[in-house]
């Protein structure tokens, strides 16, 4: 069987589902937070990250086979992602078998190479999710059984936003929290930041797993400070302290820190800063988003190094779509899935699916759709009323 085309177009969907039509309880946090951000020394920007993100639409990849067999892949930033796919990555993939998921995966790669990463990776992981839901639609068989079977019965979720309270009521048993304060906000931002810490774990008790999200806005001085004051509050890690590109930094992290548990990754979309990464073990938990990181075939070379260099695999928003929640069934050192709350309090989760055939966390755990592909649900009609 061969590709008979690839299509990249826009569509509505944020990843992370927003909707719901049960009213809310109250407005979702983000809608007025404060959050520390790399262009939180810009003061006109400082508050929220709403002010400066673009505002391009998500990415959806349709793969048709030679058959009329089809596989739907999605990721973010709009215009820039399609033109790479649809303008020189699509062309170039045509009449390849397509089921040759390892070979096609290089060949982007080396595609992409004048002009790699960031946006070029996104690309690769639209068209990479979109030929593995192909291949499992082919074979008959849910994605996580050909990467390797279940290695866990259901999979544990942790929460990631600041209506904690909603989270606790939901069932979940570990949640992230946002950093509210940086090094911007002068002398005071430790002190703020731990009253803040401080009401989450009381919210959350002291048998909940807590952790915190710093979001590129440190540096090392600060973080160095803020772990040790955060310590009577038992943080089960914190994450992406520094800037994407400071590898150097997170390993001088790592030395100053070397009884904290540290992640990131988030942002990082090519196998190299997870290799050196591992190798200097500057990090404990290497986070990579598998929409972003040249896909499912990307993430799986990702746990590869850092199983080899015995660091765990927490993809960033893991459980808020199907692919991750794929991975996170199969992948041996990928002990827990990171859920986005995207939804205001009071609305359930199944309202806010990312595609129809995707499960939602109960109580803290989920278990993956066993539909062949990634079991998405979706129908070609389905996937024309998401585009715009």
């Amino acid at each position: 069987m061969r590709i008979k085309s690839i299509q990249a177009f826009a569509i509505r969907s944020d990843l992370v589902g927003q909707g719901g039509v049960t009213p809310a309880q109250r407005p979702l946090w983000t809608d007025d937070a404060e959050v520390a951000n790399p262009m939180s020394r810009y003061p006109r920007f400082k508050r929220l990250r709403s002010t400066w993100r673009p505002r391009w639409p998500s990415v959806g990849c349709l793969v048709t086979a030679t058959d009329g067999s089809w596989g739907f892949g999605m990721t973010r930033y709009g215009s820039p992602v399609i033109d790479i796919i649809n303008e020189h990555v699509a062309p170039l993939l045509l009449d390849e078998p397509c089921m040759a998921t390892e070979k096609l995966w290089d060949m982007m790669l080396r595609i992409t190479s004048p002009y790699g990463g960031g946006l070029a990776s996104y690309a690769i992981s639209a068209v990479d999710l979109a030929l593995w839901d192909l291949k499992g639609k082919l074979l008959q068989r849910p994605v996580y059984e050909l990467i390797g079977g279940p290695a866990r019965d259901r999979i544990e979720c942790y929460s990631t936003g600041n209506d904690t309270d909603w989270h606790m009521e939901l069932g979940f048993k570990a949640t992230k929290v946002a950093c509210p304060y940086g090094p911007a906000d002068g002398l005071r931002a430790l002190e703020m930041n731990e009253d803040f810490i401080a009401d989450r774990r009381r919210l959350v008790g002291d048998g909940t797993d807590l952790m915190v999200d710093c979001w590129m806005a440190f540096d090392i001085d600060f973080a160095v400070r803020f772990a040790e004051r955060m310590r009577p509050y038992k943080l089960r890690w914190i994450e992406d302290c520094l800037m994407p590109d400071d590898l150097d930094g997170q390993a001088e992290l790592r030395r100053r820190l070397p009884a904290d548990t540290l992640a990131t990754g988030e942002h990082w979309y090519t196998l190299g800063p997870f290799a050196q990464a591992a190798a200097r073990h500057s990090a404990d938990i290497l986070q990579p988003d598998i929409g972003w990181a040249a896909g499912l075939t990307g993430c799986l070379k990702i746990a590869h190094i850092a199983e080899g260099a015995g660091l765990s695999v927490i993809p960033h928003a893991g459980m808020n779509t199907p692919y991750g929640q794929h991975f996170g069934m199969a992948v041996s050192n990928c002990p827990t899935g990171e859920y986005f709350l995207g939804s205001a309090p009071g609305v359930p989760l199944q309202e806010v699916r990312l595609t129809p055939g995707m499960q939602t966390p109960r109580d803290g755990f989920v278990t993956p759709s066993s539909e062949p592909g990634f079991g998405l649900g979706l129908t070609l009609d389905g996937i024309h009323e998401m585009s715009v």
